[in-house]
């Protein structure tokens, strides 16, 4: 990295802090000068990505100028953390019984199992294949994005359909994505 290149960063980190600081004080005050401060700390924020490409180069300089706003905005939000002591526990005799304190069924078992598994991964194949489809870049790059989305999305799947308590919402959900990401992708082909 050039000297120029690193007082660039160090600009860049500089005023994203600074326009974090606008906008913690915008949201913090009610007044007139609201709406002219969340719109000048977003101004600042935008020109940042434009002003970091000349000394940086185009693409590099426009992720390093991201990574290093949401450090300085990270930073902002990180200096007004505040530890509070917990809550004392609500007596839960009165309360409804939570949906995962069910009595546990052998068929929410088995489907839980699909929607995780199969029909998680064959949902998130729809997507990785549509998005190989539609992607308008050149073929190597579309399958090789399409082969990194599939296993995140299905990841991502995995995680929702075992932590959500409405396995008749997840289904629905994975059945009609992998049925309209499917269908879109047929609609063009990989041609």
């Amino acid at each position: 990295m050039t000297g120029a290149q690193l007082l660039t960063a160090l600009i860049l980190l500089a005023a994203s802090v600074g326009a974090g600081l606008l906008l913690r004080r915008a949201w913090s005050q009610r007044s007139a000068s609201r709406a002219g401060l969340i719109l000048g700390a977003w101004t600042v924020l935008a020109g940042l990505l434009v002003v970091a490409v000349v000394p940086m180069g185009g693409p590099r300089g426009v992720f390093i100028a991201a990574t290093l706003i949401s450090v300085g905005i990270l930073g902002v939000a990180a200096s007004n953390l505040q530890v509070r002591p917990a809550r004392a526990a609500a007596d839960k005799a009165s309360l409804a019984p939570e949906p995962s304190d069910r009595q546990s069924r052998a068929w929410r078992g088995v489907l839980r199992f699909l929607l995780a598994g199969p029909i998680g991964g064959i949902a998130a194949m729809g997507v990785a294949v549509a998005w190989t489809v539609w992607l308008p870049a050149d073929a190597k790059t579309r399958i090789v994005a399409g082969g990194l989305v599939a296993p995140l999305l299905w990841g991502a799947l995995m995680a929702w359909t075992l932590s959500d308590d409405k396995i008749i919402r997840a289904t629905a959900v994975l059945l009609g994505v992998a049925v309209v990401t499917f269908g879109i992708a047929a609609i063009k082909g990989f041609g």
